[in-house]
């Protein structure tokens, strides 16, 4: 299994308080990533020795959460601060043929039979800021936009697209609104708070703008995204100039 993470990751610490439930990936800067136990199984429900995941920092799934591996052909790319309930469900691929005269794969059941050639989902893509809710199964080839929320038990199918900031609940999983207008969701979507370099002392100095409500008066939020990109951009220039 290929893992791939932030450049300034030390690895996987055993000693972390949270290690007897999680694989736990720590950071330079003292951030965490977790991935539960038994995460990656193949069809047979056994630990996969292929596929490829990237997992961005402060991510995390929630215990007996898993994704399914057939081949290496499919991989999952999670951005940073991904928050993930209980037993979800990243099923990468496992399709049939459907328009042929069976689903069955005959070559499966006996090496004298033949198969058509399986479809493959693309890459299965969560983004940045997104919390996924217990019982969710997304299946391959999707893309869950930034500042998501995806309701628990929600069902997203093959090649599933969201809009960023949006709330998505059900089986199929649709859209029931936006967290916030319009001109909010521009501003964080151009801010993209979660790319700051030098991320967790920045995170401490900008801390207050995170208590805030920002779906009571629009003109003030947009007032202090406006006062956090000036800081993000000042301290983007400290620490290039402290390189």
């Amino acid at each position: 299994m290929n893992i791939d993470t932030d450049s300034d990751c030390l690895g996987f610490d055993p000693n972390h308080p949270l290690a007897n439930k999680f694989d736990v990936l720590v950071y330079r800067d003292g951030l965490f990533s977790t991935l539960p136990k038994n995460f990656f199984q193949n069809w047979l429900g056994d630990t996969s020795q292929i596929g490829t995941m990237h997992i961005g920092k402060c991510s995390g799934f929630g215990v007996d959460s898993l994704v399914k591996y057939d081949s290496d052909a499919q991989a999952l790319h999670v951005g940073r601060f991904v928050s993930g309930g209980l037993r979800l469900k990243f099923i990468l691929n496992g399709q049939h043929e459907t328009r042929a005269m069976s689903t069955s794969i005959l070559s499966f059941i006996h090496p004298e039979l033949k198969s058509p050639t399986l479809p493959q989902y693309g890459h299965s893509v969560i983004k940045n800021d997104i919390w996924i809710g217990d019982e969710v199964m997304m299946l391959g080839g999707g893309t869950i936009e930034n500042g998501c929320i995806i309701g628990a038990r929600s069902l997203l199918p093959p090649n599933f697209t969201s809009e960023p900031y949006g709330i998505y609940v059900g089986s199929p999983a649709r859209l029931v609104r936006f967290r916030f207008t319009d001109k909010v969701i521009e501003s964080l979507l151009e801010l993209a708070w979660w790319d700051a370099p030098d991320l967790a002392n920045w995170l401490k100095r900008v801390n207050r703008y995170f208590l805030v409500d920002f779906t009571q008066d629009e003109s003030k939020t947009l007032d202090l995204l406006a006062e956090v990109k000036a800081h993000k951009a000042t301290w983007g220039k400290k620490m290039a100039l402290a390189v």
